[in-house]
């Protein structure tokens, strides 16, 4: 594509060199830059893009968007000085991929909790009425079947608007993603046209990078803010963030809620380990989920085939098809008479959550071991709160390591620990090696009683000191088990 045609999604404060040029890719990264490239630098929250200038010139980038010009300019290279950037990558890798967007259904689901198994059950159920869809989540991408793995929650602009070219190459009609709070603060979501967004919650979480809560709160806004007159807007009642976030949206409103009045109403009529009898307005529906909180993302994703254009009877049959998201509420039975469940929950509210989803089908009849740890090089001021909340609703609890990445350990559980008071430190104990925490908690647990084991879900490893080594919960229950057959 000729240079001239990517800078009419932008307005440059000057171009020095020729642009009717052709540029064969675009790159934000100098160690990927092929000949013909053209290279954004980028000031990231580690480096600074502009630092690389030199070495993308050096690999064959033709042509270099940036906020400064460097002091030594090439001759044969031409540049692109911009107020912003990191506003100005996403709009001209979208144009350079063809506007991937404008050619599909584009549906974004933003919140703390739930965006994974919203935008996976959406995917799902789509695929079900026969379209190609394409999924942009944390556990996998998918581009109507076929598997991308996932580094990030939302990918690099780059990388995303890559991922959808294809996607309508391949001729999705709709595609589902993930907007992290990360995306939006760093315009990676720019240039893209959705048909839609959804609010999940809002909680505590990645306040290492927002900060505060304020700060977090806008940046899930701001995706709001940003949806144009021709999108929908649907969001939770249940939350209290709920009508904030729709505020200053051009976007048509919509709700939804299991608790008030709403444009999509549910409520929970049965629940069990094995599932739910759910109402969605005034119909009910059988599904293979546990929890009050999986019936809220049930019914958001009820609510966006509708407005999608799906009739509410059809939904309902798609919905009682689908089968939980992967490291979601996954269960496992042992031949002991206990249930262990594994769950991605690593924020105090999706802790509560899950225990809430346990009791709720227990009712009193079994004890609840709790298998918990926290993230390493993140927002330290959870970690009491998580192990505050695990210990208010379990009758035993483990904390243990999570992926510590560049602390100790131990230094993570003492935090946790720090947030018990006596009562709860006296049914505590704090086990480093995960393996020995999770197994702990099967031997302890007898007939009738519940093991959670909280934090990695659907991560099959664990991140010591920059290294990724092999380790999957599921597997593990499952290797203690076999061991007692």
């Amino acid at each position: 594509m000729k240079l001239k045609e990517l800078l009419k999604s932008i307005h440059p404060l000057q171009v020095i060199g020729e642009i009717d040029i052709e540029i064969t890719g675009v790159n934000i990264d100098s160690r990927q830059v092929e000949a013909g490239d053209l290279f954004m630098a980028m000031r990231g929250t580690q480096t600074d893009g502009h630092t690389y200038i030199p070495a993308a010139i050096g690999r064959g980038a033709k042509a270099v968007l940036c906020e400064t010009l460097p002091e030594e300019m090439q001759v044969e290279v031409t540049y692109i000085l911009v107020e912003d950037s990191e506003g100005d990558a996403g709009k001209v890798v979208t144009t350079f991929y063809g506007d991937p967007t404008s050619k599909m259904e584009l549906v974004g689901v933003t919140g703390t909790n739930g965006k994974t198994t919203i935008a996976t059950l959406l995917y799902n159920v789509f695929r079900y009425f026969g379209y190609k869809v394409g999924l942009i989540s944390t556990v996998c991408n998918y581009i109507d079947g076929q598997p991308i793995p996932a580094d990030h929650t939302t990918p690099d602009p780059v990388t995303l608007n890559r991922l959808l070219g294809q996607m309508a190459d391949m001729g999705c009609k709709y595609a589902f993603m993930e907007v992290s709070s990360h995306a939006v603060a760093q315009k990676r979501i720019n240039g893209l046209r959705f048909a839609g967004g959804i609010f999940t919650n809002l909680t505590r979480d990645h306040l290492d990078y927002h900060k505060t809560m304020e700060n977090y709160l806008r940046a899930k806004k701001k995706f709001f803010d940003d949806l144009p007159k021709s999108a929908f807007c649907l969001t939770n009642l249940d939350d209290r963030n709920g009508l904030v976030m729709t505020q200053n949206t051009r976007a048509r409103i919509y709700t939804y809620s299991l608790r008030s009045l709403a444009d999509f109403k549910g409520k929970v009529l049965e629940s069990h380990f094995e599932g739910m009898l759910l109402d969605f307005n005034n119909h009910e529906v059988a599904v293979q989920f546990i929890g009050r909180f999986n019936a809220a993302n049930l019914l958001a994703v009820f609510g966006v085939a509708v407005l999608l254009g799906k009739k509410e009877e059809d939904v309902l049959v798609a919905l009682s098809t689908l089968h939980p998201v992967a490291g979601r509420l996954d269960t496992v039975r042992s031949p002991k008479g206990f249930t262990a469940i594994v769950d991605y929950a690593h924020t105090p509210d999706a802790l509560t959550n899950v225990l809430n989803a346990v009791h709720g089908v227990l009712e009193g009849k079994g004890k609840v071991i709790t298998v918990v740890g926290a993230g390493g090089n993140r927002d330290k001021g959870k970690r009491p709160l998580m192990a505050k909340e695990a210990a208010r609703q379990s009758d035993r609890l483990i904390i243990t390591s999570d992926n510590p990445r560049y602390e100790e350990p131990q230094a993570i559980i003492n935090d946790m620990l720090s947030g018990l008071d006596q009562n709860d430190r006296m049914k505590t104990l704090s086990i480093v090696d995960r393996r020995e925490a999770i197994r702990a908690a099967c031997i302890m647990a007898q007939k009738g009683d519940v093991v959670l084991v909280a934090g990695k879900g659907h991560e099959n490893y664990q991140e010591i000191r920059g290294v990724k080594h092999h380790f999957d919960d599921k597997e593990e229950i499952l290797a203690f088990i076999q061991e007692q057959v």
